[in-house]
């Protein structure tokens, strides 16, 4: 058996506020659908055709009469709305408590722990958008070679620096630092380093990104698969937010139109196992920063390569298409969503038109996987795929 499984995780697509939103701030979002509404629809017809339509109302994109997927959504169980949350339940982790975050900044006590670690005094410290504080902070960064601490609505602690000011394997060396030092009541989901270039006024972020992410704390979906003799392709940041933990193969992308091209890639080669991709752009570039008609752009052009992902199906190939979180871009602030997410399913060899209804977990989906991959069964979730037959 050659099976393989592409699932393809679309940052931030969420569909809908979950029952307790409320409690999180989000009620009213639904990333798919407000964005729809605001741009007086959305032309997305091979989504419309595996029946994305048929999950929720969308603006221009009406259910199919015969679908050709399987179609549901997934409620996340575990406690926040982050993104190594929302992928590690995909994996078979549940978390109780939120991972920390920290709308007020980190600690003045730990910030001096950490100057005292890094022997650099940093500048910062706040909740900021990305872009917006490299333009901000940048000139002084430069002309002191202080570090920039950021954080955000995630569980993150962020630092960003010119590489021509602190060199890359510098600006790596004090994200491990920070890593090693965020224990306790302080452990973040990720310590992001984020390098930029550029003048005063003209600064601009690299793709050298790299995300130092916490260990999952038992083992995974990926994992099991690994030990079953077969492929793990990770596409993306999908490495880093499993700390590389079952990860045979990976790849960084410097946007969402690269993420399928790599997914391609690993498509034609990997015989068998997962192909996993995070398309990061919804989320980075257009959810975080309120911009709809970018956002809309961005969900068409993932849906125009649709049929290069088909044509390169094999026979015994399953398609996942699903998100993490939701980042409804036409709600106040800059903060991810409490939303269900998208779950559609295709193969040559499975059933289509079947409502897989709404799931309790995220975990479903890597119970299905671990079955259709025949790899013992993961911690949590119940399978779907005996619907999928």
């Amino acid at each position: 058996m050659s099976r393989r499984v592409i699932l393809i995780v679309l940052d931030s697509v969420g569909i809908g506020e979950m029952p307790d939103s409320k409690s999180y701030g989000d009620s009213g979002s639904n990333t798919l659908a407000n964005i729809a509404r605001q741009k007086g629809g959305l032309y997305l017809p091979h989504l419309q055709k595996l029946g994305l339509g048929n999950i929720h109302s969308i603006a221009g994109v009406p259910p199919a009469l015969s679908p050709e997927g399987c179609f549901g959504k997934m409620a996340e169980k575990s406690a926040g709305k982050d993104t190594t949350s929302g992928h590690w339940e995909i994996a078979g982790l549940i978390l109780d408590k939120a991972m920390p975050t920290f709308p007020q900044g980190f600690p003045a006590e730990f910030i001096e722990h950490y100057e005292a670690a890094i022997e650099r005094q940093v500048i910062g410290n706040e909740v900021a958008s990305g872009t917006e504080i490299i333009q901000r902070l940048g000139e002084e960064h430069v002309r002191t070679g202080r570090p920039i601490v950021y954080t955000s609505a995630d569980s993150v602690f962020q630092v960003a620096a010119h590489e021509e000011i602190i060199p890359l394997p510098e600006l790596m060396r004090i994200c491990q630092i920070a890593r090693e030092m965020l224990t306790g009541e302080l452990q973040v989901g990720r310590v992001i380093a984020r390098p930029f270039l550029g003048r005063p006024g003209e600064f601009y972020r690299t793709s050298n990104r790299h995300d130092f992410a916490l260990e999952p704390p038992r083992k995974i979906l990926l994992e099991y698969i690994r030990e079953q003799g077969l492929e793990v392709c990770a596409v993306g940041k999908i490495n880093d937010i499993y700390a590389g933990r079952g990860v045979t193969d990976y790849c960084h992308t410097k946007g969402n139109m690269e993420g399928v091209d790599k997914t391609l890639d690993y498509m034609a080669k990997a015989e068998s196992g997962l192909i996993m991709t995070n398309l990061v752009d919804f989320d980075m570039l257009y959810g975080h920063r309120n911009d709809v008609a970018g956002y809309a752009r961005a969900l068409e052009d993932f849906d125009a390569r649709l049929p290069e992902l088909y044509a390169a199906l094999g026979s015994e190939d399953m398609l996942v298409i699903t998100a993490d979180h939701g980042c409804d871009p036409t709600m106040p602030g800059t903060d991810h969503s409490r939303e269900y997410v998208p779950l559609l399913v295709f193969g040559q060899d499975l059933q289509g038109g079947v409502n897989l209804g709404v799931r309790s977990t995220f975990a479903d989906l890597g119970a299905t996987v671990a079955e259709y991959l025949n790899t013992k069964p993961i911690n949590n979730g119940k399978s779907f795929y005996r619907d999928l037959k």
